[in-house]
Protein backbone atom coordinates (compact mmCIF):
# COMPACT_ATOMS: atom_id res chain seq x y z
CA UNK A 1 0.00 0.00 0.00
CA UNK A 2 1.34 3.38 -0.77
CA UNK A 3 2.61 5.53 1.78
CA UNK A 4 1.62 9.40 0.79
CA UNK A 5 1.71 8.98 -2.34
CA UNK A 6 5.01 7.29 -2.66
CA UNK A 7 4.85 4.81 -5.76
CA UNK A 8 5.97 0.87 -4.69
CA UNK A 9 5.75 -0.29 -7.96
CA UNK A 10 2.76 -2.51 -9.87
CA UNK A 11 2.72 -5.79 -8.23
CA UNK A 12 2.04 -8.55 -10.55
CA UNK A 13 -1.03 -10.35 -10.37
CA UNK A 14 0.00 -13.64 -7.95
CA UNK A 15 -0.77 -17.35 -9.19
CA UNK A 16 -2.72 -19.13 -6.49
CA UNK A 17 -2.08 -22.73 -5.51
CA UNK A 18 -3.29 -25.40 -3.32
CA UNK A 19 -1.45 -26.22 -0.83
CA UNK A 20 -3.39 -28.13 2.03
CA UNK A 21 -6.25 -29.09 3.53
CA UNK A 22 -7.83 -30.20 6.85
CA UNK A 23 -11.02 -32.31 7.41
CA UNK A 24 -11.82 -32.47 3.90
CA UNK A 25 -14.75 -34.26 2.85
CA UNK A 26 -15.95 -37.63 1.27
CA UNK A 27 -18.62 -37.45 -1.73
CA UNK A 28 -22.00 -37.48 -0.02
CA UNK A 29 -20.45 -37.01 3.45
CA UNK A 30 -23.30 -35.42 6.06
CA UNK A 31 -21.47 -32.72 7.93
CA UNK A 32 -22.34 -32.53 11.42
CA UNK A 33 -23.75 -29.10 12.29
CA UNK A 34 -20.97 -28.69 15.37
CA UNK A 35 -17.78 -29.80 13.17
CA UNK A 36 -18.75 -26.48 10.93
CA UNK A 37 -15.62 -23.88 11.36
CA UNK A 38 -16.74 -20.60 12.81
CA UNK A 39 -13.59 -18.43 13.30
CA UNK A 40 -10.16 -18.42 11.96
CA UNK A 41 -7.33 -16.62 13.18
CA UNK A 42 -3.33 -16.40 12.70
CA UNK A 43 -0.95 -15.48 15.20
CA UNK A 44 1.41 -12.55 15.28
CA UNK A 45 4.36 -14.46 13.76
CA UNK A 46 2.17 -16.59 10.96
CA UNK A 47 3.87 -19.72 12.94
CA UNK A 48 0.44 -21.13 14.26
CA UNK A 49 -3.48 -21.06 12.80
CA UNK A 50 -6.17 -21.24 15.27
CA UNK A 51 -10.13 -22.38 13.89
CA UNK A 52 -13.10 -22.60 16.36
CA UNK A 53 -16.47 -24.46 15.27
CA UNK A 54 -19.72 -24.64 16.00
CA UNK A 55 -19.41 -27.27 18.67
CA UNK A 56 -17.15 -24.51 20.68
CA UNK A 57 -13.42 -26.82 19.88
CA UNK A 58 -10.29 -24.66 19.22
CA UNK A 59 -8.07 -26.40 17.15
CA UNK A 60 -4.65 -24.97 16.70
CA UNK A 61 -2.25 -25.98 13.99
CA UNK A 62 1.26 -25.04 13.60
CA UNK A 63 4.23 -24.22 11.02
CA UNK A 64 6.50 -27.22 9.77
CA UNK A 65 8.30 -25.74 6.79
CA UNK A 66 10.46 -23.57 8.94
CA UNK A 67 11.55 -26.12 11.55
CA UNK A 68 13.21 -28.72 8.53
CA UNK A 69 15.98 -25.87 8.50
CA UNK A 70 16.38 -25.30 12.27
CA UNK A 71 15.49 -21.91 14.05
CA UNK A 72 12.68 -20.00 13.85
CA UNK A 73 11.24 -17.87 11.24
CA UNK A 74 13.10 -14.67 12.49
CA UNK A 75 16.44 -16.35 12.20
CA UNK A 76 15.92 -17.67 8.62
CA UNK A 77 14.23 -14.39 7.64
CA UNK A 78 18.06 -12.76 9.22
CA UNK A 79 20.25 -14.94 7.08
CA UNK A 80 21.09 -15.03 2.98
CA UNK A 81 18.80 -18.38 2.92
CA UNK A 82 15.38 -18.26 1.05
CA UNK A 83 12.52 -20.26 1.96
CA UNK A 84 11.23 -21.91 -1.42
CA UNK A 85 9.12 -24.40 0.02
CA UNK A 86 5.29 -23.65 0.08
CA UNK A 87 3.89 -22.94 3.75
CA UNK A 88 3.29 -26.31 5.65
CA UNK A 89 0.85 -27.07 9.21
CA UNK A 90 0.02 -30.13 10.83
CA UNK A 91 -2.42 -30.29 13.69
CA UNK A 92 -0.93 -29.31 17.11
CA UNK A 93 -3.94 -29.37 19.48
CA UNK A 94 -7.24 -29.14 20.24
CA UNK A 95 -9.84 -28.64 23.25
CA UNK A 96 -12.77 -27.71 24.29
CA UNK A 97 -13.34 -24.05 24.87
CA UNK A 98 -16.93 -23.60 25.69
CA UNK A 99 -19.40 -25.58 26.60
CA UNK A 100 -23.75 -24.84 26.06
CA UNK A 101 -25.21 -22.82 28.64
CA UNK A 102 -28.68 -21.90 29.92
CA UNK A 103 -29.24 -18.26 31.49
CA UNK A 104 -32.51 -18.73 34.01
CA UNK A 105 -32.96 -15.38 34.24
CA UNK A 106 -33.26 -14.53 31.01
CA UNK A 107 -34.90 -18.33 29.86
CA UNK A 108 -32.46 -17.95 27.02
CA UNK A 109 -29.87 -20.64 25.68
CA UNK A 110 -25.98 -19.42 25.30
CA UNK A 111 -24.68 -21.73 22.73
CA UNK A 112 -21.53 -22.67 22.48
CA UNK A 113 -20.18 -21.76 19.00
CA UNK A 114 -16.89 -19.82 18.76
CA UNK A 115 -17.40 -16.11 17.29
CA UNK A 116 -13.89 -14.79 17.09
CA UNK A 117 -10.56 -15.81 18.31
CA UNK A 118 -7.77 -13.54 18.95
CA UNK A 119 -4.17 -14.33 19.88
CA UNK A 120 -2.11 -12.75 22.52
CA UNK A 121 1.22 -11.96 22.86
CA UNK A 122 3.20 -16.05 24.08
CA UNK A 123 5.25 -15.93 26.84
CA UNK A 124 8.25 -18.25 28.15
CA UNK A 125 7.33 -21.09 25.07
CA UNK A 126 3.64 -20.86 26.04
CA UNK A 127 0.81 -19.64 23.53
CA UNK A 128 -2.23 -17.33 24.46
CA UNK A 129 -5.23 -16.74 23.19
CA UNK A 130 -8.59 -15.20 23.57
CA UNK A 131 -11.76 -17.11 22.37
CA UNK A 132 -15.69 -16.15 22.61
CA UNK A 133 -18.81 -17.45 22.17
CA UNK A 134 -21.97 -15.47 22.36
CA UNK A 135 -21.85 -14.15 26.49
CA UNK A 136 -18.15 -16.05 27.63
CA UNK A 137 -14.72 -14.60 26.59
CA UNK A 138 -12.04 -16.84 27.83
CA UNK A 139 -8.34 -16.59 27.96
CA UNK A 140 -6.43 -19.76 27.09
CA UNK A 141 -3.04 -21.05 27.83
CA UNK A 142 -1.34 -23.79 25.58
CA UNK A 143 1.86 -25.05 26.68
CA UNK A 144 3.99 -28.28 26.27
CA UNK A 145 4.62 -29.65 29.41
CA UNK A 146 6.80 -33.32 30.65
CA UNK A 147 5.24 -36.27 31.47
CA UNK A 148 5.15 -37.29 35.13
CA UNK A 149 5.42 -41.01 35.34
CA UNK A 150 5.11 -43.23 39.02
CA UNK A 151 7.77 -46.14 38.54
CA UNK A 152 9.26 -48.60 41.11
CA UNK A 153 6.15 -50.44 42.13
CA UNK A 154 5.97 -53.45 44.11
CA UNK A 155 5.28 -56.06 41.93
CA UNK A 156 6.11 -59.47 41.34
CA UNK A 157 9.39 -59.98 39.19
CA UNK A 158 7.87 -62.35 37.16
CA UNK A 159 4.96 -60.36 35.94
CA UNK A 160 6.26 -56.62 35.86
CA UNK A 161 6.01 -54.79 32.63
CA UNK A 162 7.98 -51.67 32.33
CA UNK A 163 5.83 -48.89 33.62
CA UNK A 164 2.89 -50.28 33.47
CA UNK A 165 0.71 -51.84 35.38
CA UNK A 166 1.01 -55.64 36.58
CA UNK A 167 -0.46 -58.09 34.13
CA UNK A 168 -3.03 -59.93 35.55
CA UNK A 169 -3.39 -57.96 38.53
CA UNK A 170 -3.81 -54.55 40.15
CA UNK A 171 -0.85 -52.11 41.18
CA UNK A 172 0.43 -53.15 43.93
CA UNK A 173 0.48 -56.95 44.72
CA UNK A 174 -0.46 -56.49 48.71
CA UNK A 175 -3.70 -58.37 49.28
CA UNK A 176 -7.03 -56.94 47.70
CA UNK A 177 -8.64 -57.03 51.01
CA UNK A 178 -6.66 -54.43 52.55
CA UNK A 179 -7.83 -51.07 51.78
CA UNK A 180 -5.81 -47.76 51.33
CA UNK A 181 -5.68 -47.32 54.98
CA UNK A 182 -4.02 -50.77 55.62
CA UNK A 183 -7.36 -51.60 57.28
CA UNK A 184 -8.85 -55.31 56.30
CA UNK A 185 -12.14 -55.46 55.10
CA UNK A 186 -12.92 -58.50 57.35
CA UNK A 187 -12.23 -56.95 60.37
CA UNK A 188 -15.03 -56.69 62.82
CA UNK A 189 -17.24 -53.62 62.82
CA UNK A 190 -15.74 -51.20 65.35
CA UNK A 191 -12.36 -52.42 66.46
CA UNK A 192 -9.91 -50.06 66.66
CA UNK A 193 -8.27 -48.94 64.02
CA UNK A 194 -4.65 -49.31 66.08
CA UNK A 195 -5.08 -52.85 66.81
CA UNK A 196 -2.59 -54.40 64.46
CA UNK A 197 -4.07 -57.64 62.55
CA UNK A 198 -1.70 -60.20 60.82
CA UNK A 199 -2.43 -61.06 57.39
CA UNK A 200 -5.05 -63.72 56.77
CA UNK A 201 -3.36 -67.97 56.89
CA UNK A 202 -1.88 -68.40 53.69
CA UNK A 203 -0.79 -64.67 52.75
CA UNK A 204 3.09 -63.70 52.84
CA UNK A 205 3.86 -60.54 53.63
CA UNK A 206 6.03 -58.99 52.19
CA UNK A 207 4.94 -61.09 49.01
CA UNK A 208 6.95 -63.51 47.37
CA UNK A 209 9.53 -62.57 45.46
CA UNK A 210 9.50 -58.77 47.10
CA UNK A 211 12.63 -58.32 49.10
CA UNK A 212 10.68 -54.83 50.87
CA UNK A 213 8.27 -52.64 50.30
CA UNK A 214 8.58 -49.12 49.60
CA UNK A 215 7.15 -46.38 47.88
CA UNK A 216 6.57 -45.56 43.88
CA UNK A 217 8.61 -43.02 42.94
CA UNK A 218 7.22 -40.03 40.64
CA UNK A 219 9.58 -39.31 37.70
CA UNK A 220 9.60 -36.57 35.52
CA UNK A 221 10.29 -38.22 31.92
CA UNK A 222 11.87 -36.17 28.54
CA UNK A 223 8.61 -36.98 26.79
CA UNK A 224 5.99 -33.86 26.24
CA UNK A 225 2.19 -33.63 26.10
CA UNK A 226 0.19 -30.20 25.06
CA UNK A 227 -1.81 -28.87 27.88
CA UNK A 228 -4.73 -26.11 27.40
CA UNK A 229 -5.76 -24.51 30.65
CA UNK A 230 -8.39 -21.61 31.25
CA UNK A 231 -6.93 -19.04 32.71
CA UNK A 232 -9.43 -16.33 33.08
CA UNK A 233 -13.39 -15.89 32.19
CA UNK A 234 -14.76 -12.61 31.68
CA UNK A 235 -18.61 -12.67 32.00
CA UNK A 236 -21.09 -10.87 32.43
CA UNK A 237 -20.42 -7.64 30.84
CA UNK A 238 -23.21 -8.03 27.70
CA UNK A 239 -26.60 -8.09 27.55
CA UNK A 240 -26.61 -8.40 23.95
CA UNK A 241 -24.59 -11.28 22.11
CA UNK A 242 -20.84 -10.29 21.78
CA UNK A 243 -19.78 -9.89 17.87
CA UNK A 244 -15.94 -8.72 17.95
CA UNK A 245 -13.18 -9.17 20.10
CA UNK A 246 -9.93 -7.03 19.80
CA UNK A 247 -6.71 -7.15 21.52
CA UNK A 248 -4.72 -3.45 21.97
CA UNK A 249 -1.20 -3.07 20.94
CA UNK A 250 -0.20 -2.28 25.00
CA UNK A 251 -0.63 -6.07 25.51
CA UNK A 252 -2.67 -5.95 28.14
CA UNK A 253 -6.10 -4.51 27.53
CA UNK A 254 -8.40 -5.70 24.43
CA UNK A 255 -12.28 -4.91 24.12
CA UNK A 256 -15.36 -7.09 23.64
CA UNK A 257 -18.42 -5.19 21.54
CA UNK A 258 -22.19 -6.62 21.66
CA UNK A 259 -24.80 -4.61 19.58
CA UNK A 260 -25.16 -1.76 21.74
CA UNK A 261 -21.77 -1.58 23.57
CA UNK A 262 -18.41 -1.80 23.61
CA UNK A 263 -16.59 -2.93 27.04
CA UNK A 264 -12.79 -2.42 27.75
CA UNK A 265 -10.64 -5.49 29.58
CA UNK A 266 -7.43 -6.07 31.18
CA UNK A 267 -6.70 -9.34 30.41
CA UNK A 268 -5.61 -9.91 34.42
CA UNK A 269 -8.75 -8.32 35.48
CA UNK A 270 -11.49 -10.63 34.86
CA UNK A 271 -14.57 -9.22 37.22
CA UNK A 272 -14.50 -5.97 36.17
CA UNK A 273 -14.31 -4.04 32.60
CA UNK A 274 -15.24 -0.22 31.38
CA UNK A 275 -17.85 0.58 29.00
CA UNK A 276 -16.24 3.15 26.67
CA UNK A 277 -19.10 2.85 23.73
CA UNK A 278 -22.55 2.85 24.41
CA UNK A 279 -25.49 3.66 21.93
CA UNK A 280 -28.14 2.22 23.59
CA UNK A 281 -31.36 5.18 23.28
CA UNK A 282 -32.84 6.09 26.38
CA UNK A 283 -35.96 4.62 24.37
CA UNK A 284 -35.65 1.40 22.33
CA UNK A 285 -38.05 2.39 19.95
CA UNK A 286 -35.72 5.10 19.14
CA UNK A 287 -32.59 2.43 17.62
CA UNK A 288 -31.62 3.31 14.32
CA UNK A 289 -28.10 1.49 14.36
CA UNK A 290 -26.28 -1.06 16.21
CA UNK A 291 -22.52 -2.19 16.34
CA UNK A 292 -21.47 -4.77 14.43
CA UNK A 293 -18.13 -4.68 14.48
CA UNK A 294 -14.59 -3.58 16.42
CA UNK A 295 -11.00 -3.96 15.95
CA UNK A 296 -8.26 -1.76 17.97
CA UNK A 297 -5.36 0.09 16.02
CA UNK A 298 -2.29 -1.97 15.38
CA UNK A 299 0.07 0.41 16.66
CA UNK A 300 -1.70 3.32 18.36
CA UNK A 301 -3.19 2.31 22.04
CA UNK A 302 -5.87 5.14 22.62
CA UNK A 303 -7.12 4.77 18.90
CA UNK A 304 -10.15 1.82 17.66
CA UNK A 305 -12.84 1.58 15.06
CA UNK A 306 -16.22 0.67 15.26
CA UNK A 307 -18.98 -0.20 12.36
CA UNK A 308 -22.31 0.34 12.06
CA UNK A 309 -25.62 -1.46 10.95
CA UNK A 310 -25.95 1.74 8.72
CA UNK A 311 -22.72 1.09 6.52
CA UNK A 312 -20.57 3.84 8.79
CA UNK A 313 -17.33 3.48 10.50
CA UNK A 314 -16.43 5.69 13.83
CA UNK A 315 -12.59 5.92 14.76
CA UNK A 316 -12.43 6.90 18.23
CA UNK A 317 -9.75 8.20 20.84
CA UNK A 318 -10.01 6.97 24.59
CA UNK A 319 -7.71 10.02 25.55
CA UNK A 320 -10.69 12.14 24.63
CA UNK A 321 -13.15 11.24 27.29
CA UNK A 322 -13.97 8.09 29.46
CA UNK A 323 -16.94 7.25 27.36
CA UNK A 324 -16.67 7.86 24.00
CA UNK A 325 -19.82 8.39 22.86
CA UNK A 326 -18.37 11.07 20.35
CA UNK A 327 -16.07 9.73 17.23
CA UNK A 328 -12.97 11.73 15.92
CA UNK A 329 -13.40 10.42 12.43
CA UNK A 330 -17.01 9.84 10.53
CA UNK A 331 -16.48 7.10 7.95
CA UNK A 332 -19.52 6.61 5.86
CA UNK A 333 -20.17 6.87 1.87
CA UNK A 334 -22.63 9.31 0.54
CA UNK A 335 -26.37 7.55 -1.25
CA UNK A 336 -26.59 8.60 -4.79
CA UNK A 337 -29.69 10.02 -5.30
CA UNK A 338 -33.00 8.33 -6.09
CA UNK A 339 -30.90 4.94 -5.03
CA UNK A 340 -32.33 4.85 -1.81
CA UNK A 341 -34.75 1.29 -1.52
CA UNK A 342 -36.16 -1.45 0.55
CA UNK A 343 -33.01 -3.65 0.65
CA UNK A 344 -30.50 -0.54 1.20
CA UNK A 345 -29.79 -0.07 4.60
CA UNK A 346 -29.48 -4.49 4.84
CA UNK A 347 -26.80 -4.04 2.17
CA UNK A 348 -25.02 -1.16 3.67
CA UNK A 349 -24.41 -2.77 6.72
CA UNK A 350 -20.89 -3.33 7.55
CA UNK A 351 -20.13 -7.16 8.72
CA UNK A 352 -16.58 -6.38 9.34
CA UNK A 353 -13.73 -4.27 9.71
CA UNK A 354 -9.92 -4.99 9.44
CA UNK A 355 -6.58 -2.58 10.16
CA UNK A 356 -4.07 -2.63 7.55
CA UNK A 357 -0.92 -3.29 8.85
CA UNK A 358 0.25 -0.13 9.08
CA UNK A 359 -2.64 1.59 10.65
CA UNK A 360 -2.91 3.78 7.75
CA UNK A 361 -6.24 2.05 6.64
CA UNK A 362 -9.12 0.16 7.06
CA UNK A 363 -11.07 -2.35 5.18
CA UNK A 364 -14.48 -2.89 5.28
CA UNK A 365 -16.91 -5.64 4.63
CA UNK A 366 -20.45 -5.02 3.39
CA UNK A 367 -22.90 -7.69 1.28
CA UNK A 368 -22.25 -6.18 -1.77
CA UNK A 369 -18.49 -4.41 -2.13
CA UNK A 370 -15.50 -4.29 -0.30
CA UNK A 371 -14.36 -0.96 0.89
CA UNK A 372 -10.96 0.25 1.69
CA UNK A 373 -10.89 3.98 3.81
CA UNK A 374 -8.06 6.34 4.07
CA UNK A 375 -8.20 7.32 8.16
CA UNK A 376 -6.80 11.24 7.10
CA UNK A 377 -9.82 11.51 5.16
CA UNK A 378 -13.22 11.25 5.92
CA UNK A 379 -15.40 11.96 2.49
CA UNK A 380 -15.31 8.43 0.90
CA UNK A 381 -13.37 5.07 0.61
CA UNK A 382 -10.81 5.19 -1.75
CA UNK A 383 -11.10 2.17 -3.42
CA UNK A 384 -14.80 0.35 -3.37
CA UNK A 385 -13.87 -3.67 -4.97
CA UNK A 386 -17.56 -5.26 -5.82
CA UNK A 387 -18.51 -8.76 -5.19
CA UNK A 388 -21.65 -9.62 -5.14
CA UNK A 389 -23.36 -6.83 -7.51
CA UNK A 390 -24.82 -9.47 -9.76
CA UNK A 391 -26.86 -9.89 -6.85
CA UNK A 392 -28.90 -7.17 -7.18
CA UNK A 393 -31.50 -8.36 -8.71
CA UNK A 394 -31.58 -11.15 -6.79
CA UNK A 395 -32.07 -9.37 -3.40
CA UNK A 396 -35.85 -10.07 -3.03
CA UNK A 397 -35.58 -13.92 -2.67
CA UNK A 398 -32.43 -13.24 -0.80
CA UNK A 399 -34.30 -11.81 1.53
CA UNK A 400 -36.73 -14.18 2.09
CA UNK A 401 -34.44 -16.95 2.60
CA UNK A 402 -32.12 -14.87 4.79
CA UNK A 403 -28.97 -14.92 2.90
CA UNK A 404 -28.78 -11.14 2.55
CA UNK A 405 -27.97 -11.49 6.42
CA UNK A 406 -24.84 -13.45 5.89
CA UNK A 407 -21.95 -12.25 7.84
CA UNK A 408 -18.89 -12.22 5.22
CA UNK A 409 -15.68 -11.74 6.80
CA UNK A 410 -12.61 -9.76 5.01
CA UNK A 411 -8.92 -9.90 5.37
CA UNK A 412 -5.27 -7.52 4.28
CA UNK A 413 -2.55 -9.00 3.29
CA UNK A 414 0.43 -7.83 5.39
CA UNK A 415 1.82 -5.86 2.53
CA UNK A 416 -1.39 -3.88 2.30
CA UNK A 417 -1.12 -4.33 -1.54
CA UNK A 418 -4.09 -7.06 -1.35
CA UNK A 419 -7.41 -7.93 0.20
CA UNK A 420 -9.61 -10.72 0.23
CA UNK A 421 -13.02 -11.96 1.27
CA UNK A 422 -15.60 -14.85 0.97
CA UNK A 423 -18.32 -15.54 -1.27
CA UNK A 424 -21.14 -18.12 -1.99
CA UNK A 425 -20.72 -21.40 -4.01
CA UNK A 426 -17.30 -21.57 -1.64
CA UNK A 427 -15.42 -18.85 -3.58
CA UNK A 428 -13.50 -16.49 -2.59
CA UNK A 429 -12.14 -13.09 -4.25
CA UNK A 430 -9.03 -11.27 -4.19
CA UNK A 431 -8.64 -7.55 -5.45
CA UNK A 432 -4.94 -5.57 -5.80
CA UNK A 433 -5.33 -2.28 -4.33
CA UNK A 434 -1.46 -1.13 -5.12
CA UNK A 435 -1.19 1.64 -7.42
CA UNK A 436 -2.48 0.71 -11.17
CA UNK A 437 -3.38 -2.31 -10.23
CA UNK A 438 -6.46 -4.71 -12.05
CA UNK A 439 -5.86 -7.69 -10.07
CA UNK A 440 -9.28 -9.34 -9.54
CA UNK A 441 -8.77 -12.79 -8.95
CA UNK A 442 -11.83 -15.52 -7.48
CA UNK A 443 -11.15 -18.85 -6.67
CA UNK A 444 -12.60 -21.56 -5.07
CA UNK A 445 -11.78 -23.24 -1.91
CA UNK A 446 -10.82 -26.84 -3.23
CA UNK A 447 -8.01 -28.77 -4.37
CA UNK A 448 -8.68 -26.86 -7.66
CA UNK A 449 -9.18 -23.64 -6.86
CA UNK A 450 -8.33 -22.15 -10.65
CA UNK A 451 -11.12 -24.68 -11.70
CA UNK A 452 -14.02 -22.24 -11.58
CA UNK A 453 -11.48 -18.96 -12.43
CA UNK A 454 -13.03 -16.03 -13.68
CA UNK A 455 -10.37 -13.38 -14.50
CA UNK A 456 -11.81 -10.55 -15.88
CA UNK A 457 -9.24 -7.69 -17.14
CA UNK A 458 -10.57 -3.84 -15.47
CA UNK A 459 -9.55 -0.81 -15.10
CA UNK A 460 -5.80 0.28 -13.89
CA UNK A 461 -6.15 2.19 -10.70
CA UNK A 462 -4.42 5.54 -9.17
CA UNK A 463 -1.84 5.53 -6.50
CA UNK A 464 -3.87 5.35 -3.09
CA UNK A 465 -1.70 8.92 -2.17
CA UNK A 466 -3.01 10.56 -5.01
CA UNK A 467 -6.86 9.81 -4.62
CA UNK A 468 -7.79 13.63 -2.60
CA UNK A 469 -11.26 12.66 -2.83
CA UNK A 470 -11.48 11.14 -5.51
CA UNK A 471 -13.30 7.35 -5.48
CA UNK A 472 -12.11 4.41 -7.70
CA UNK A 473 -14.07 1.67 -8.30
CA UNK A 474 -12.64 -1.79 -9.72
CA UNK A 475 -14.70 -2.91 -12.54
CA UNK A 476 -14.63 -6.38 -14.47
CA UNK A 477 -14.41 -8.24 -11.19
CA UNK A 478 -17.67 -9.70 -10.74
CA UNK A 479 -19.86 -11.95 -13.34
CA UNK A 480 -23.40 -12.32 -14.22
CA UNK A 481 -24.22 -14.93 -11.49
CA UNK A 482 -22.93 -18.10 -13.10
CA UNK A 483 -19.85 -19.63 -12.92
CA UNK A 484 -17.64 -20.40 -15.81
CA UNK A 485 -19.76 -23.49 -16.80
CA UNK A 486 -23.08 -21.79 -16.45
CA UNK A 487 -23.62 -23.59 -13.20
CA UNK A 488 -26.25 -21.25 -10.94
CA UNK A 489 -24.46 -20.06 -7.76
CA UNK A 490 -24.84 -22.54 -4.56
CA UNK A 491 -26.15 -19.80 -1.99
CA UNK A 492 -26.02 -22.89 0.82
CA UNK A 493 -22.45 -23.28 0.55
CA UNK A 494 -20.75 -19.80 1.74
CA UNK A 495 -17.04 -19.05 2.47
CA UNK A 496 -17.73 -16.62 5.41
CA UNK A 497 -14.49 -17.17 7.28
CA UNK A 498 -10.87 -16.33 5.96
CA UNK A 499 -7.65 -15.09 7.09
CA UNK A 500 -4.31 -13.86 5.41
CA UNK A 501 -0.78 -14.36 6.77
CA UNK A 502 0.76 -11.92 8.58
CA UNK A 503 3.55 -11.73 6.21
CA UNK A 504 3.63 -13.86 3.63
CA UNK A 505 1.09 -14.68 0.60
CA UNK A 506 -0.97 -17.42 2.25
CA UNK A 507 -4.46 -18.22 3.14
CA UNK A 508 -6.76 -19.93 5.17
CA UNK A 509 -10.34 -20.06 4.34
CA UNK A 510 -13.22 -22.50 5.69
CA UNK A 511 -15.41 -24.10 3.87
CA UNK A 512 -18.18 -26.26 6.12
CA UNK A 513 -16.36 -28.15 8.34
CA UNK A 514 -13.00 -28.35 5.97
CA UNK A 515 -9.75 -26.01 6.41
CA UNK A 516 -8.56 -25.11 2.79
CA UNK A 517 -5.09 -23.53 2.93
CA UNK A 518 -3.67 -21.21 -0.27
CA UNK A 519 0.32 -19.68 -1.26
CA UNK A 520 1.27 -17.97 -4.12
Amino acid sequence: MNNGGVSQGLAQPLEWRFSQVFGERTAGEEVQEVDIISAIEFDGTGDHLATGDRGGRVVLFERTDTRDHGGNRKDLEMMDYSISRHPEFRYKTEFQSHEPEFDYLKSLEIEEKINKIRWCQSANSALYLLSTNDKTIKLWKVQEKKVKKVCDFNVYPDKAVANGPVVGSSMSTVPKPCIANGVYRDRPFGSSGNDFSFPPAGVSFPPAGVSSLHLPVVVTSQETSLVAGCRRIYTHAHDYHINSISNNSDCETFISADDLRINLWNLEISNQSFNIVDVKPANMEDLTEVITSAEFHPTHCNMLAYSSSKGSIRLIDMRQSALCDTHSKLFEEQEAPGSRSFFTEIIASISDIKFAKDGKHILSRDYMTLKLWDITMDSGPVATFPVHEYLRPKLCDLYENDSIFDKFECCISGDGLRVATGSYSNLFRMFGCSEGSTEATTLEASKNPMRRQIQTPSRPTRPLGSLSGVVRRVKGADNSGVDANGNAYDFSMKLLHLAWHPSENSIACAASNSLYMYYA
